[in-house]
C-alpha cells in the first residue's frame, strides 16, 4: 500500500483513528515540501498538533521554538505524560499507546531538537533543565492536568529527574504526579557502556566531524517500517545536524546526576524501574545501582522490573509488557514486602518468555524457623 492510500485508510477507518494514526490537519502545514517515505511517519505527522515554547535558558536568550505534541485517549480518564529519548522521538511510544489508550489519556511531546519539532543549530543550546521547565508548560497550559503518571525513557529520565526536582521544591504544588515510571537510559553514567560517537560528540574538532560524516550518508528510504519511519524523523528539520548540539546533554547530565539521583530518594512519589535485560549501552547494572541506592529502602512504594527479551527501547521491543507493567502498578498495586515471595511465585507460574520478571525489595533479616530443633556444631537436639 502506498503512504495515500495508508492515510486516506487512517482518515476513515475509526479503528486506527482511535490507535492515534489518523491523519489531521495540524501538523501538514510545517513543512509542506518535506518528502516522507514512511506512511507511518507521515501519518502521526499530520494528527500531531504544535505549540510555541520560549526558551529559559540564558544564552538563548528568549528563543520560541515550535513543540510537536499529541494525545490519545478520553480526558476523563487517568493520564499518563510520556518523555521520549535521545535521539529518537514520542514515535518511539507508537506501538506501546493502543495497549493504553482506552483506559488512559496519554500526552506526548517531541522536545526540541527532535522528532518533528524545531531543531535550531545556530548557537542553541539544548538543555535538560530547560526541557524540565518545558514539561511543567506542557502538562499546566497545553493539556491542563492536575494529576497524572510520568513515564520517561532515555535521556527523557534526565528530563524527568530535574522535573522532579522541580515539583519537590514547591511549596504548593499546581498539579498532582501520581506516579513515575522509569525505563531504560544513562540515568548512572559511571556504569554506562558508552560507545566512541557519544565521546566523540562531545569535542570540540571531532564531534563536527562526526556529525558531518553522518549526513553524507544516504537517507534509509526502504526497510522495516520502523526503519525508514526512524530515518523520516531523524530527516524532518536536519536532526542528524542537531545531535551535535543535543548530545550534549551528557555533559549536564555528569555535572547533575548524584543531584538528581538525591532527589529520586526523597521522591514521595511511588516509582517503578523498568528496564531492558538486553541493553547493551545502558546495561541492567545501572539499574540495579539505582534499584538497591536510591528506590529499594524507601518508605513509598516502589518496584524493579526487568524484561528480559527487551534492549534499550522496551516500549518498542515488548510494548504490550511495557504497558502491562504500567497497568500492573497503576490498577493492581504492588505487594507489601512480605507479601512479595507469593506474588513472585504467583508471576512465574504463569509467565512466558517474555514475560517481566518482578524484583522484590532487599530488606534483609536472619532466617527464623519458628519450632524448630536447636542447633549445635555438634549436632541437632531432637
Amino acid at each position: 500500500m502506498d503512504r495515500r492510500s495508508f492515510l486516506k485508510l487512517a482518515a476513515a477507518s475509526p479503528a486506527l483513528a482511535s490507535s492515534g494514526y489518523a491523519s489531521g490537519a495540524a501538523g501538514g502545514s510545517q513543512a509542506p515540501d518535506f518528502n516522507f517515505y514512511s506512511p507511518l511517519a507521515e501519518a502521526w505527522y499530520r494528527a500531531g498538533d504544535y505549540f510555541d515554547w520560549t526558551s529559559t535558558t540564558p544564552n538563548n536568550e528568549g528563543r520560541r521554538v515550535r513543540v510537536f505534541h499529541r494525545t490519545f485517549g478520553d480526558r476523563a480518564n487517568p493520564a499518563l505524560v510520556l518523555l521520549h529519548g535521545y535521539p529518537t522521538s514520542s514515535f518511539d511510544f507508537r506501538e506501546m499507546i493502543p495497549f493504553l489508550e482506552d483506559d488512559y489519556f496519554v500526552a506526548i511531546l517531541d522536545f526540541p531538537g527532535f522528532g518533528f519539532s524545531d531543531k535550531p543549530q545556530d548557537g542553541y543550546s539544548y538543555m535538560l533543565e530547560d526541557d524540565a521547565k518545558l514539561v511543567d508548560y506542557f502538562v499546566r497550559e497545553i493539556v491542563g492536568l492536575t494529576r497524572f503518571n510520568l513515564l520517561t525513557h532515555d535521556r527523557g529520565g534526565s528530563v524527568g529527574f530535574a522535573f522532579l526536582g522541580n515539583y519537590l521544591a514547591l511549596d504548593e504544588k499546581p498539579y498532582e504526579i501520581t506516579y513515575h515510571f522509569i525505563s531504560n537510559g544513562g540515568l548512572f553514567l559511571p556504569l554506562a557502556n558508552l560507545f566512541q560517537g557519544q565521546y566523540d560528540i562531545q569535542h570540540a574538532v571531532r564531534g563536527p566531524e562526526l556529525i558531518r560524516r553522518q549526513q553524507a550518508r544516504p537517507r534509509v528510504t526502504e526497510g522495516t517500517p520502523q526503519q525508514v519511519a526512524n530515518a523520516d524523523i531523524q530527516a524532518f528539520n536536519d536532526g542528524i545536524g542537531a545531535r551535535l548540539y543535543v548530545g550534549k546533554y551528557l555533559l549536564e547530565r555528569t555535572a547533575n546526576e548524584y543531584r538528581w539521583l538525591d532527589n529520586l530518594r526523597a521522591s514521595p512519589i511511588p516509582t517503578a524501574l523498568i528496564w531492558g535485560l538486553l541493553d547493551t549501552v545502558n546495561p541492567p547494572r545501572i539499574g540495579n545501582h539505582i534499584w538497591y541506592e536510591y528506590l529499594d529502602k524507601r518508605a513509598v512504594e516502589s518496584s524493579y522490573w526487568l524484561l528480559p527479551t527487551a534492549g534499550h527501547y522496551p516500549q518498542r521491543d515488548e510494548p504490550e509488557e511495557m504497558a502491562g507493567i504500567v497497568r500492573a502498578c497503576l490498577e493492581e498495586g504492588i505487594p507489601a514486602p512480605e507479601d512479595e515471595n507469593a506474588f513472585m511465585r504467583a508471576l512465574a507460574r504463569n509467565r512466558t518468555a517474555t514475560s517481566p520478571v518482578y524484583m522484590g525489595r532487599s530488606i534483609i533479616e536472619n532466617v527464623h524457623f519458628p519450632g524448630a530443633v536447636a542447633y549445635s556444631p555438634d549436632g541437632y537436639s531432637f
